[in-house]
């Protein structure tokens, strides 16, 4: 019972490691609540093989709710998928 709760917590922190490796630090430039669109000024993301975007890029947002969570200006780490033909924000949180 040990051994197994010990492999569930390591696999656990190996994904919060992955998902905190995968994620892309960035600036919200706009945000169009009415679209569920924010544009993003951000580095480059690895796992899209995309360059940075120095002057922003509008992504849509996967689930509206995360527009609430940052305003214009704000740093921010965030997860981007393409889905679809549209580039994706999955999860976003203000940077610390």
């Amino acid at each position: 019972m040990i051994r197994r709760l010990l492999a569930t917590t390591a696999l656990l922190g190996a994904a919060t490691v992955a998902l905190a490796q995968a994620m892309t630090e960035g600036e919200v430039r706009k945000i169009d609540t009415a679209q569920n669109k924010i544009t993003i000024k951000h580095g480059e993301i690895k796992h899209l093989d995309m360059p940075p975007m120095g002057s922003g890029m509008v992504f849509r947002v996967k689930d509206p709710a995360l527009l609430g969570k940052v305003k214009e200006g704000d740093k921010v780490r965030f997860m981007a998928e393409k889905i679809g033909s549209a580039y994706t924000v999955t999860a976003i949180e203000v940077a610390k």
